[in-house]
């Protein structure tokens, strides 16, 4: 018959595990408490970020920024749950990503529409670009299609289909067209500027360039009733599109007077801020990936 423990010993043993067992109900306790939320985004730097941080904070929320480099990365890895939500994109870009990786991500909120601007470092108007010179555009559909269109709205290209939230460079007419386009990764249009006649450069590149808003030689009208397929969103994976939490964060980001006040000052004065219903949105999202299907 195995002889009984001792009651010392038996006490030390439980002693010896008892700080393992607290540690690990304290930090359950923690998480409970205090809700941590990974966010992608491409614009770490920008201040309103950290104003956004604080306000979650106040909230009971705490916000870890995940910066990405180059739009490619923050929806894969929202999909792959590395993150729990990202804000870097428009609708037409979700709704692009989601039918080529046949996904299903969704829009749990607007943040704002920002103009798409053309710059150029050696002209100060379209009218002196001249025939044949050569202008960069984002690679990426969504931004693609929309700098086609800010270029057939200056003059300077006519594309086949008139212009729409498809259009390619295969769009392009080139016989009528004043200018060749050529499409580049979104983060390095501006790096190009000294090679090209101009460049269509992303509101997030235009001050990390030494940019100016008012630079602008051409862009679009983000007020203009047809833009909201083109609002920034933030956005999460299907499953989590009623998270109270996430729906918290997008309600602070919306309401927060120094957050708005920080995104308009980061964009020059120059976004539309938005507070459109979900359901638009992503009504705006079913309609593009149907309208980008189909193109298929």
């Amino acid at each position: 018959m195995k002889k009984p423990r001792s009651l010392k010993k038996s006490v030390l043993a439980a002693l010896a595990i008892l700080p393992l067992a607290a540690l690990l109900a304290g930090c359950a306790g923690a998480a409970g408490d205090d809700d941590v939320v990974k966010i992608g985004v491409v614009d770490e730097s920008e201040p309103y970020w950290g104003v956004f941080k604080e306000a979650a904070a106040d909230a009971g929320i705490t916000v870890d920024l995940v910066n990405f480099a180059t739009y490619e990365q923050p929806n894969p890895a929202l999909t792959a749950g590395e993150i729990d939500l990202n804000q870097f994109q428009t609708i037409v870009y979700l709704a692009n990503y989601n039918v080529a990786s046949s996904q299903d991500l969704a829009a749990i909120g607007a943040t704002a529409i920002y103009p798409l601007g053309l710059y150029s470092t050696q002209y100060t108007s379209v009218d002196e670009i001249q025939k044949g010179d050569t202008v960069a555009v984002p690679n990426d559909q969504s931004n693609m299609a929309r700098a086609l269109v800010v270029l057939q709205s200056a003059g300077l290209i006519e594309l086949t289909d008139g212009g729409t939230i498809s259009s390619s460079l295969d769009d392009i007419d080139t016989a009528a067209s004043r200018v060749k386009v050529t499409a580049l990764d979104a983060s390095l249009t501006t790096t190009s500027l000294p090679d090209v006649a101009a460049a269509i450069v992303n509101n997030e590149f235009v001050g990390k360039a030494g940019l100016s808003f008012s630079d602008a030689i051409a862009q679009d009208d983000p007020a203009d009733a047809k833009s909201v397929p083109y609002a920034n969103v933030f956005a999460a994976r299907a499953e989590d599109k009623d998270n109270a939490t996430y729906q918290k964060l997008v309600e602070i980001y919306q309401t927060t007077k120094a957050v708005q006040d920080g995104v308009l000052e980061a964009s020059g004065d120059t976004a539309v801020l938005l507070t459109t219903p979900v359901s638009e949105l992503e009504a705006s999202r079913v309609t593009v990936e149907a309208d980008t299907k189909a193109q298929k």
